[in-house]
C-alpha cells in the first residue's frame, strides 16, 4: 500500500506547479489555481507521509520528487509547449530508471 500511497503523492505534486502555472495565466481564476495548488501541496504532503512509513526516507523522497519532475515536464511539453530536445529527454530518461531501479531494489 505504500507504494500507491507513494504514487499518489506524486501525482498530487504535479498539481502545485500546474496551479501556479494557469494561475499565472488566468487573472480571473488566479486565487482558484493558487488555492487548488496549496491543497495539492497538503494532499501530497500527507501522502508522502504515509508513504514514509514503509518506504526508507532517501527513496521515498526522490521517487516522489521524480514522478512530480518528470510528470511536469511532461504536462509541460504537451500542454504548454515547451521544448523538446535530445538532451532534456535523454537526462529526463535517466532520472525515469533511476526511479525505476530504486523501485525494483527496495
Amino acid at each position: 500500500m505504500a507504494w500507491w500511497y507513494l504514487a499518489l503523492a506524486g501525482l498530487f505534486e504535479l498539481g502545485w506547479p500546474l496551479g501556479f502555472k494557469l494561475a499565472a495565466l488566468s487573472a480571473r481564476y488566479h486565487l482558484l489555481f493558487l488555492l487548488l495548488s496549496v491543497l495539492s501541496m497538503g494532499l501530497s504532503g500527507l501522502f508522502l507521509y504515509w508513504a514514509q512509513r514503509e518506504i526508507p526516507m532517501g527513496t521515498a523522497y526522490l521517487v516522489w520528487t521524480g514522478i512530480g519532475g518528470i510528470g511536469t515536464v511532461l504536462i509541460g511539453i504537451f500542454c504548454f509547449h515547451d521544448a523538446v530536445t535530445f538532451w532534456r529527454m535523454f537526462f529526463l530518461s535517466l532520472v525515469f530508471i533511476g526511479i525505476v531501479g530504486l523501485k525494483l531494489m527496495h
